[in-house]
Formats: C-alpha cells, structure tokens, sequence
C-alpha cells in the first residue's frame, strides 16, 4: 500500500512538473482558422492577389489598409518577437498570414485533437512578397475565385460573389474557442464574440464554424471599426456608403476615448475638515469589455494629491484587467475590466493632515498594450509607445 501512494505520488509530481514546463497551448484551434485559405482558382486580373493589384483600382481603400494593424499583421515587431518566443507556432501564421500562398509550409494534417501540431509539407507556391502584406486585402474578400463584396456590380472586371454578413469575415480569426478538460474560463482568450453575446443577455456558449448568420450579423464589428464613408469604390465611380477599411482599436488612442465617458468632480463629503474627488469611467460606447482582446491589455487609473511644488502628498493606482492563471491548469481569476455600461468610481480624499498643503488633484488614464512583465519575459524592446494617455485633468484647489 505504501509503496502504490509513492508510486501515485511521484506521478502526481511529474505530471504537475511537466504542466509547468510544456508548451502553452491556451485555445483550441478553430477550423475556421486551422486551414490556409485556397488561392489555387484565381482569375485574371487578380495573377498575385496582393494589395498593391487592388490598389491600382481601389486607390483610397488601398491608402486605407496601408494604415492599419491589418497590414502590418505579419510584420509587426512586437508579434515576430511573440511568434519566436511561442516557437513559431504555425497556428498564429494561419490568421497573421491568411492565404495559403503566404505560408512557407503547408498543413495536410494534425497530429492533435486541439490542432496545435500540424503535419507540414514545403509550399511550392509561397510567395515571400505577398507574406509582408499580412491580412491583405484576399485575405477577407477572395474565396474560390471571386471577390467577396456586399456590393455587386455587372461591369467589374473580376469574378464576384455576395457577401451578406460583413461580420462572418471579422470571425474568422476573431474567434477562438476555449473547451479544454484543464481550462476554467468565462471566456476564451481574446473572447471579444463571447463578451459581445453576454453582454447582451445571451449567455455564452462555445462559438464554432457554425455560428448563426442571426449571432454573426448582430455582432455589430464593421459598424464600430469599418464606419461608413460617402464615396466611389473606384476613382471616377458612383458614390456608395462603402466602409473604411481602418479597423481602429486597441491601437489607437481616438478609437479607445470613443467607448469611454471618464470624468473627475469634488464629491460631496460629510466628514468635517475632508473633501473628496472622484474619477468616474464607464464603457459606453463598445459592445465588449473595455480593453478586449489578449489579456495582456489593461487599463491603469491613477489619482493624485500634489502640493505647490507638484510634491506627490498622496496617490492611488487602479489596474483594469483580466488576470489569468496559466499554469498548472488555466482559469480566470479575477476580471476587472469594464464591462458594457458599466460605472467605475474611484474616490480620493483630502484630509485635515493636508490642510494648508495640498494645492491640486490630479487624475490620469493610460492604456496600456502590452503588460511590463510579457515583454521583460520575451525580452523585447519596442521602438514605439506600448501605452498612451487616454484622459487626464488636474483641478487647483481653492486656497484656505
């Protein structure tokens, strides 16, 4: 009996050893995502379906998705130093690289149920070239030989197919599922769709391939990040409201204030001899938490006291996040983020130990991309800002 508990235990022990030390595979791969997409029934004049062709056409839309993160999907240097880290998983290249023909090797299977350890073989129709574009413009709009669009036109010059959920293009990649025996989450990583659903009253079930074109289409992705614009699809054409092809997000410092209502006001206080103020921040302007996407995003609230020398007298610090454990299993531990409509209030008091001191109250917001302790981990170094100031107000206290 002795030796059969030992025996348990020593088991128990590498296993749990093993948890912490084997590859983090922290979703389980979608089929809208485990296969490249098929370019092998492309028509003239499509020949390399890079940007650049629809471009030559497309002008502003080109100029457009020249700006976005969409272009930059492969290389982006924060995500190569993050691909390398994860060993080059060739999962991520599936969304970050679409189109099979920006792939160096091909999946033909999986060895795995999860679909985390692909059978490859070498791709004789890899173009390096198309790779750079990352999620370009094929990447969304071709499929079997036509050019997807919810607009169609009988004088174009390329094969078209309807498109009638703009939305079922952003869940391919936008979707991730989480049903794994050691995982404990309330939604999948980077679970925008499943925060969307629940937001609404829903409840949230595991999302798939076969989503509805009801749940797709309410989604509501392209009305917030790809808004409508008066103009030709083409120069010299007929006005339409087309969409932006921008997808602003996390990324941009406009697009955040616009799903945000912050504002710092004196608060009444029936203390003697104390007053308050109160940062107030609500999401009210996004269908999803605020930030969404990897856990790593985060959002800091900082509050001050300062004297006459901007002397810090007092501060507060609050960190809106979503805080995962990994390792040994994975399972949410707490979420702070700010949920649809929700109200967050942080008070900061003056009391009678700063009297004759304290000269103003300070109140900031930042955004933050990327947590400190992911990029000391991968051991990057970013030339670009990975945090960026989304509200900030200082008040001069009246004199006693």
């Amino acid at each position: 009996m002795k030796r059969i508990i030992i025996t348990l235990l020593i088991i128990s022990i590498a296993f749990l050893g093993w948890r912490f030390i084997r590859p983090m595979n922290i979703f389980v791969v979608n089929d809208l995502f485990a296969w490249p997409i098929d370019t092998s029934q492309v028509a003239a004049p499509l020949n390399t379906l890079s940007a650049k062709e629809c471009g030559a056409c497309h002008e502003e839309i080109y100029r457009e998705w020249k700006t976005s993160i969409h272009s930059q999907s492969w290389t982006d240097p924060y995500f190569q130093a993050d691909f390398v880290f994860d060993n080059q998983q060739y999962i991520c290249r599936t969304c970050h690289t679409p189109l099979d023909r920006q792939l160096p090797e091909l999946a033909v299977g999986y060895k795995d149920k999860d679909k985390w350890y692909p059978i490859l073989k070498n791709n004789s129709d890899f173009d390096p070239e198309l790779q750079q574009e990352g999620v370009t413009c094929a990447a969304c709009h071709f499929r079997e030989g036509k050019i997807r669009t919810v607009m169609m036109h009988n004088n174009a010059p390329h094969p078209l197919s309807r498109l009638d959920s703009p939305n079922r293009i952003c869940v391919r990649c936008h979707v991730v599922s989480g049903e794994r025996w050691d995982t404990f989450l309330t939604f999948p990583p980077c679970g925008t769709v499943a925060e969307i659903e629940t937001s609404k009253g829903k409840g949230y079930e595991e999302q798939s391939q076969d989503m509805s074109a009801e749940v797709v289409d309410s989604l509501g992705c392209v009305n917030c990040h790809m808004p409508l614009k008066k103009r030709p699809l083409v120069a010299g054409g007929v006005n339409h409201n087309a969409r932006q092809h921008l997808w602003r997000g996390g990324h941009d410092p406009q697009q955040v204030k616009k799903g945000l209502t912050i504002a710092l006001h004196q608060t009444k206080n029936l203390k003697p001899n104390q007053q308050s103020y109160t940062l107030s921040i609500s999401n009210t302007g996004a269908n999803h938490y605020i930030p969404t996407g990897t856990p790593d995003r985060h959002l800091i609230v900082r509050l001050r006291i300062l004297d006459a020398n901007e002397n810090i007298l007092d501060e507060q610090e609050n960190k809106l996040i979503r805080t995962v454990l990994w390792r040994p299993v994975i399972l949410d531990l707490w979420d702070t983020r700010l949920p649809v409509n929700e109200l967050r209030q942080y008070t900061i008091d003056i009391t009678s130990s700063y009297k004759g001191r304290a000269k103003y109250i300070e109140a900031d917001v930042r955004y933050y991309l990327v947590d400190k302790k992911r990029l000391q981990r991968i051991n990057y170094q970013s030339k670009n800002p990975l945090n960026y100031e989304i509200f900030s107000k200082r008040i001069e206290l009246a004199n006693e």
